[in-house]
């Protein structure tokens, strides 16, 4: 959940048009490896098998920062049953210190606390405990010790999350749940006036 600090290969544009949209698509999964290998694999030197760990398609869901149209950050969230899990977090060295990381963040802590969740936990670089403290009021985990993995020391960092006004959950209409993932407030494809109609309809 850590994001190397390196000088800017080159300046970010005052106006940077950022966007943080869920990955819905193979080819938005494609960007998100994409920059997951130039961040992780590039810059930190991580071995392929370590980055790309098995659980990108189990019980994940992904978030892809652009600058226009270009790709330049990701995250990915894992659901457990008490807590969500903030991880993979990396954006391109040149996008770094521009108001892209936050958003990416302010992202991925708001889908959680729409979908329930009280709690969020992380794995933090060592160095960036401080960003954590400072932003997002993260803690480390007491009586966690700090940990290692990939050449780099880590340690567990704990968010509480406030419910969300516009949560989903057990109650929701039917064709809420229906919808895109973190797309809720909007009617889905089940929902226009193209939809197929039930077999009750077709009946009848």
């Amino acid at each position: 959940m850590s994001v190397a600090r390196a000088p800017l290969a080159s300046p970010i544009p005052a106006n940077a048009d950022y966007a943080v949209a869920v990955v819905r698509t193979l080819d938005e999964m494609l960007q998100v490896q994409a920059v997951r290998t130039l961040v992780y694999m590039g810059d930190q030197v991580c071995p392929y098998e370590e980055e790309f760990d098995g659980n990108d398609f189990c019980g994940a869901t992904h978030l892809l920062l652009r600058c226009g149209r270009e790709p330049v950050g990701v995250a990915r969230l894992r659901w457990f049953g008490e807590f969500a899990k903030f991880e993979r977090l990396a954006v391109r060295k040149e996008h770094r210190g521009g108001p892209g990381l936050k958003l990416l963040c302010e992202a991925a802590f708001d889908l959680a606390a729409r979908k329930g969740y009280r709690k969020l936990i992380g794995h933090a670089q060592v160095r960036g405990e401080a960003f954590w403290k400072r932003y997002f009021k993260g803690r480390p985990r007491p009586g966690r010790p700090v940990f290692h993995f990939s050449g780099y020391a880590y340690l567990e960092m704990e968010f509480d999350l406030a419910a969300h006004a516009g949560g989903v959950g057990l109650n929701s209409p039917p064709m809420v749940l229906l919808r895109p993932e973190g797309d809720w407030d909007r009617p889905g494809v089940l929902e226009s006036p193209g939809a197929r109609a039930s077999a009750r309809d077709l009946a009848a």
